[in-house]
Order: structure tokens, then sequence, then C-alpha cells
């Protein structure tokens, strides 16, 4: 019986919801037995130079064991990848020295016997602080009349793409352009970051990290620490939550690190809600200047998007909006694209991945240049879309800003969702109350979106199997509540013929694989997926010879029966062994082994369609949204039920950052919104149930036919709320609403267009 592309429920989720897992923070093992505490210093100020800091007090406090400014540490600062533009004069201490540069930076850090105590002598330190200008907004940042590397010479972190000098909407009929914000977002796991070290051998270590990528973190570690290879073995255990904010390598490691080999004990750090919001790197926070040109038909010609994304106080991923210039043109067949972005410094948190990571962003400036465009040209926004989406005939299509797309349907998925809402059922309920003059306005909004999928292109994998059967494999993607052991499980049994629970896989520990990626950039299926599928290929393979002469037969003879996971001489049904009984033959007292790396070779793209339906009180801008149905193919689906959940949490994330989230900060970069009393994150009572329609056209670029889905929720669902409650509006004369779409907002909008 096949068991991929069934809905197997999880088999993590007993553990999860019976309180069995294990987090970082409620680790009880005997190495970290009389640990001590870190708690860090931070700046309250987002600009200032350090002019003295005071530690006499903290020292002597109860339970301190130290307390350590960056005069102690001799850590090379965090270096920024070798792609920026101007990033070498911009790295970051593991401590602020001389100057900090956003609110939240940690300035020293206490050591102490418990929680409590490294909290009360970290409120000792005495830092004084000499103000400086804050840089906040990314126009101010590029004008660079505040520098925050003075040494850089600029506030310019990097560039990707280019804008030609020529015109290309010089035969263009219609041509619009808008001013749009994509705002900076807090990841806002769960589970905060929390780590904790021990002293291993001669100078080794062993971390236990909430990370996403444990084998890059022990890398980026081993070169700053100057520690040898093998000496820091990193274990990720249950991860509660992470969206790209727990993939870096961050300096508190660095620094929870050294203490350790200082001290020579084992030290433990959890950060608080407030820290998290303050210094997990946020996301998103660009400045889009769209232009889309085109004829009165519909057609579009030409497309430009102009870019200033914010890096925030340290350029680590300022690379990170060439993913928009790379996707800029969403699903569409658009002949002239022009994309540029230039990422600048601000004294504000860092920037990182998160949830999409540049992707979404590019989804959300077309998909608004279409409805405008649409409005302009007065069509309705569906038929733009269909005049203008690819075709499957065009497959495989290189794009102006060179991506090549694998498969798909986007005509397919758009007429599947307007079927399925009766889209012109609709519009006609929509006409209806304007005629009316209703109060509670209707909006239907759309969102075709295209997403780069596989990013990180290789893994790696090994599987063992035992004398009893069993099952065991080890690989290199990191779960943080996917359900990567189910997935996995259930290709391996597949493909060996075994019973799923007779599988266990094994992650997150760079002591028993020594390579893996990590998960980030839609990868986990179609990579730790298609690296357990050539590893039980290759185990079959190393099989068969063993297999003929245990069965006294030709190997061209013998097979392996997927139904009952028994190898079979043709021809001869009682002539039959099992894999346990194999391995008892052929290896006794061991096992089969097998390891293997495996490469994407092209990079993959799911896509998709969205449709929201959404209310509008006209008189007080409140939004509700009644219906959100959805699209998506994500290729060849191993278990629907996940890919299921999968969507449901990024359409979640979507819509709130259409609705309700935002990271802000006064004029002196105080943040504003630094706790979930003042930063929004809906609750399931605020969402809608979603309608959730499917379609799968499998890649060529994987064994599996597999594309990513864990962030293709969150690329279309924000576009597309956002076109609904605009078009809510738009009979009223509003063009362009900035996410979120508070009340405030809306309603602010409404009086500006009707005064």
């Amino acid at each position: 019986m096949a068991i991929v592309g069934t809905r197997m429920t999880r088999v993590e989720d007993h553990r999860l919801l019976t309180g069995a897992a294990t987090y970082v923070d409620n680790l009880r093992l005997p190495e970290l037995a009389g640990a001590a505490f870190v708690t860090f210093v931070r700046s309250p100020i987002a600009h200032a130079r350090i002019t003295h800091i005071d530690t006499a007090q903290a020292r002597a406090a109860r339970g301190v064991v130290a307390v350590y400014t960056a005069a102690d540490i001799d850590v090379p600062p965090m270096g920024t990848p070798p792609m920026l533009t101007n990033g070498a004069a911009m790295a970051r201490p593991c401590l602020a020295k001389d100057v900090v540069r956003f609110a939240g930076e940690a300035v020293a850090v206490v050591v102490a016997e418990d929680r409590a105590a490294a909290a009360d002598a970290a409120g000792l330190v005495d830092v004084e602080y000499d103000p400086l200008p804050a840089v906040v907004s990314v126009e101010d940042a590029l004008a660079g009349r505040t520098l925050l590397f003075p040494e850089a010479g600029t506030n310019l972190a990097h560039e990707a793409g280019e804008l030609s000098a020529a015109d290309p909407f010089a035969d263009c009929e219609v041509v619009v352009t808008r001013e749009i914000t994509n705002q900076r977002l807090a990841p806002v796991p769960m589970e905060t970051r929390a780590a904790a070290c021990v002293p291993d051998g001669e100078g080794g270590l062993v971390l236990w990290l909430s990370t996403q990528c444990p084998h890059a973190v022990r890398d980026d570690m081993t070169r700053q620490l100057g520690l040898l290879p093998g000496q820091l073995r990193v274990i990720a255990p249950d991860v509660g939550g992470g969206f790209g904010g727990k993939i870096p390598s961050e300096v508190d490691y660095t620094v929870l690190c050294w203490i350790v080999r200082q001290l020579g004990r084992p030290v433990r750090w959890m950060e608080t809600r407030s820290e998290t919001m303050l210094t997990m790197n946020h996301g998103r926070g660009q400045r889009q200047r769209v232009t889309i040109g085109g004829r009165r038909d519909g057609t579009v010609s030409a497309y430009r998007l102009d870019i200033l994304a914010d890096a925030g106080a340290y350029p680590h991923t300022a690379w990170l909006p060439s993913a928009t210039v790379w996707m800029a043109t969403g699903a569409y067949g658009i002949p002239r694209v022009e994309a540029r972005a230039r990422c600048v410094v601000t004294n504000t948190t860092p920037m990182g991945a998160y949830r999409g990571a540049g992707r979404p962003e590019a989804i959300a400036a077309i998909e608004r240049a279409i409805d405008l465009f649409a409005a302009e040209i007065g069509m309705d926004p569906a038929d733009v879309r269909r005049r203008n989406l690819l075709r499957p005939e065009a497959f495989p299509y290189q794009t102006p800003t060179g991506m090549e797309y694998d498969s798909g349907d986007y005509p397919a998925a758009l007429e599947q969702v307007l079927a399925a809402a009766d889209y012109p059922g609709l519009r006609a309920e929509q006409a209806r109350r304007r005629a009316a003059g209703d109060h509670r306005q209707l909006g239907i909004g759309l969102s075709c979106y295209v997403e780069v999928t596989g990013l990180g292109g290789e893994e790696h994998g090994k599987i063992t199997m035992d004398a009893d059967g069993a099952v065991t494999a080890y690989v290199g993607t990191t779960p943080q509540g996917q359900g990567h052991a189910t997935t996995l499980s259930m290709i391996i049994a597949d493909r060996l013929g075994v019973p799923p629970e007779q599988v266990s896989v094994r992650h997150t520990d760079t002591g028993s694989l020594d390579q893996g990626g990590g998960t980030f950039g839609s990868r986990s299926l179609q990579l730790g997926g298609s690296v357990v599928h050539e590893a039980t290929q290759r185990l079959c393979d190393d099989a068969l010879p063993l297999a003929a002469a245990a069965l006294e037969a030709d190997e061209r003879d013998v097979v392996l029966d997927r139904e009952s996971g028994r190898w079979r001489a043709a021809g001869d049904p009682a002539r039959e062994i099992s894999w346990a009984e194999l391995v008892r033959r052929s290896r006794p007292g061991g096992s089969f082994s097998v390891e293997v790396k495996y490469a994407l070779p092209k990079l993959t793209f799911s896509y998709g369609t969205h449709l929201a339906l959404v209310e509008v009180d006209t008189e007080t801008g409140q939004v509700k949204l009644v219906r959100f149905i959805g699209v998506d193919d994500a290729g060849r689906l191993i278990n629907p039920l996940l890919a299921e959940g999968q969507r449901h949490g990024g359409i979640a994330q979507g819509i709130a950052q259409a609705l309700y989230e935002e990271m802000r900060y006064d004029e002196d970069g105080n943040p504003v919104t630094a706790t979930l009393a003042d930063y929004t994150v809906p609750s399931a009572a605020d969402l809608p149930g979603f309608e959730l329609l499917t379609r799968e056209t499998p890649t060529p670029h994987n064994p599996l036919g597999a594309k990513g889905i864990g962030e293709a929720g969150t690329i279309g669902a924000a576009p597309a709320v956002q076109n609904a409650v605009i078009d809510a509006v738009s009979h009223l004369g509003v063009r362009h609403i900035d996410m979120p779409l508070t009340p405030e907002r809306v309603w602010q909008a409404i009086k500006e267009a009707t005064s």
C-alpha cells in the first residue's frame, strides 16, 4: 500500500502536545548541573557613544560570578558576507565597544549563579552615553547626513540589480507610479532564543541551541572563536518556532561560548520576550517605488521596481532584497522589467530573513501594481491578470530578472479560485451595496504569486537499518514544527516497504551528522526528502547483491516488494527474505548504512492564487475578513495534511502583515511596538476558516517532484487582503493604503479621499 500522498497524522504531535518535548530552557542534563546564568546589559538608546562603563556594583552583588564588557572579550567582530557592496566596515562586535547603534544592543554581560541574581546585577551596571543623532528612516540613511559607520563613508550597505537609462515606458498608453511601504515585522516565535553551553575536553564545547541551522552556526562560531574543526558540537533540541529569526549565528551565542571557555563551567541563557522584540532580527522593511505601464486593453508591457531597503544597524543580511529583485515579475509574462535594490543601515534592530525573505515583498509590489493598473484603465483586476499571467506552454520560462521558472499552470489556479468564490456573484453583491450606500462595503482582493523554493540547494543524510529491521535516518534539516519526522518517515517507508512506525528520524546534532543545510527558504522537503530518497535507493542498490546471494538467484531476477518489504526471486514466491533477516545474515552483529549528499540541480517555483473577501465599515475603518480562498501548487504532495498545516500557518502570517503587525520606531530610534500589548499578533479568533484548494504540478528538478510550501501562504495572502480592503473603498476614490490596514489608516484614507 502506497504511503506517500496519504494524509498520515503527525508522529511528533503526541510528544509535543503532552509536554514531553524538550526545549533548550528545560534541558535537565547531568552535564548542565550547576550551570551559571547569563543576562545581557542592553542599551536604552539607539545611537550614542559609550563614554564610561562602571561594573563595580554589579561584580559585588549577590551570586555574581563575573561581569564582562567589550574590553574583556578578545573575539573579532562578526564579519559581513563578502558579496555586500560596503559591508566590510560595518561588522558587528560581540558587545558594543565605543558606539551603540540600536536600542537593545548589548554593552555588557553578567554571569551569576541563578537567573534572578544575573538580572538584578545587570541593573547595577552603570553605563554613561553621549547621544548621537539617530537615523531611523531609509531616506535619511541614504542621504548620509549622519553615518552609522563613519569609516565606511556611507550608510549604503548593498546594491543589487539596476535601472536602465532608457525609458521602458516610452510606448505605453498608460503608466502608473506609486510609493509603497512594506513594513518592518517581528518574527515572534513562541519560544524565544535560548542557549546552554558546557566545556568538553581540551578546549572543546557542546552548545545546545534553539536554532534553524545548527551546522551553519557551528561553522561560523568555530571560525569566530578560533576553534579547531571538531571542537564545537551544536545540538538543537525541540525548537519552538523560528520563521527565519533563528537562522543566524548570533553574537549572543559567541559571548556565551567565550564565557564557558573563560570560566570552565556550564552557562545558560534564555532570552526574555522583551529582548526578543528588541533584538531578534526583524523582517521586510522596504520602501518601494513601483511603475507599471501598458495598453488600455489590459496588456502590461513594462514594469519597474525601485527598492530602498532597511538593513537595521548591522547589514549581515543586506543581500536579502536581492530576492525581491529576482522575483520582481511575479507570475506575469511582462516583456520589459527592471528592478533595483539599495539597502542601507539605520539605528534600528538588524534585519534578517523572515518567512518568505524577500519574496513576499516582490509579490506585494507587483500585485498592488496590477490592481493600480486595472483601476487606472477601468478593467476588472481578474481580467488584467487573465491577460498577463504566464501560460503553461511558456515553461520552463526565463524571467527578465534571471530566474528560470520550472512548471505550472498559473491561469488554471486563478480560474479555480474565481469559480470557488463565485466571483461574478461577489461583484454583483458589491455593486448592490455600493448602490444602496451601505456603510459595510464589500471588497474582493486577488493575489497571483510565484515563489522561489529550494534555496541552499545541497543537503546531507544518512540511513541505517538494524538487524531488527528498524530504520534510522539522520538528516541535515532542522524542524521547528513543520513535521519533518512524519514526512521523511513516509518517504523512507514507501521506498523500503517498511511500516512508518519502524522508521526514526534524527536531526539537529552536528555530532551525529557532520554536514547539514538546516531549514529555511522552503527547502526541507525537496532537499531533506530528496536526500533520504537517494539514500534509500543507495541502500537498495547495496542490498540487491546480498539479497540475490541469500536467495541463490541472479540479481536480475531479484526485486524488493515494496508492499511487503521483502526481497523476492522472480518466478518463485516461496523464495523471499525480509530486510531484518538480510541484515542478520549479511552483517552479523551490525547494520546496513549509507550516507549521501544531494544537490538540487535547479531551483523550483511554487505558485498559486489567493482571494480575500472583506467587509469594511466606512464609518469606522474597521475591517472584517469574511472569506479566504486559496489555491496553492507545491508540486507533488507527500502528505496533504501537513501541507495544509503549513498553508494555514503561512496564510495567517500573511493576513497578520496585511491587517495587524508593524514594528515601529519614533524619530529617536526608540521602538514603540516592543511588547505584545503594542505589537498586535492575531489569534485564531481573529481569522476565518480558510477554504483551501490544491493543484499538483510536479517539478522535474528533484526525484520527488516536490516544491516548497512553508512560505507560500505568507507570500500570497498579504497582497490579497490588502487589495481587498482597498477594493472595498475604491469607489470612494481611495487608490492605495499601506499595510497594516488598521481601522485608523482605512478611516483616514476614506476621509482624505472624500474631503
